[in-house]
């Protein structure tokens, strides 16, 4: 069975999709730019604040469908500058302290509203 899941705590979707779709034991997020939830702007200037927001929007996510970050099995991590690898493995890594899931991680040409970057993951119960 297919649900939908809209996420209290997360930003609204700037476009015709959901937070993330739940199918099967398995959830699937839509990308997570850092907009503030309640600005709807985008969270500071630097890669480590644009990060943190990002986290905390999947989490809100993951949230709304009674998970956490210890059932991600999946990431995709898309940068605006490959540069910002390191600065943003080291904000990752505290969501992810062991077992981390499987991720790709790609440079793009750009992202929503300048953003430097967005993820997007899969997690199963």
């Amino acid at each position: 069975m297919k649900q939908t899941i809209r996420a209290e705590g997360a930003p609204a979707a700037i476009g015709p999709y959901s937070h993330a779709v739940s199918a099967g034991g398995f959830l699937f997020t839509s990308g997570q730019i850092p907009l503030v939830p309640e600005t709807g702007k985008l969270a500071g200037d630097t890669i480590e604040e644009q990060a943190e927001q990002v986290l905390r929007n999947l989490e809100a996510v993951l949230k709304a469908n009674g998970m956490d970050f210890s059932h991600v099995v999946k990431t995709t991590v898309f940068l605006a500058d490959l540069k910002d690898f390191a600065a943003v493995n080291a904000i990752y890594a505290t969501r992810f302290p062991q077992d981390p899931p499987s991720r790709s991680c790609v440079q793009v040409a750009g992202l929503p509203g300048g953003a430097k970057l967005e993820i997007e993951l899969v997690a199963y119960r």
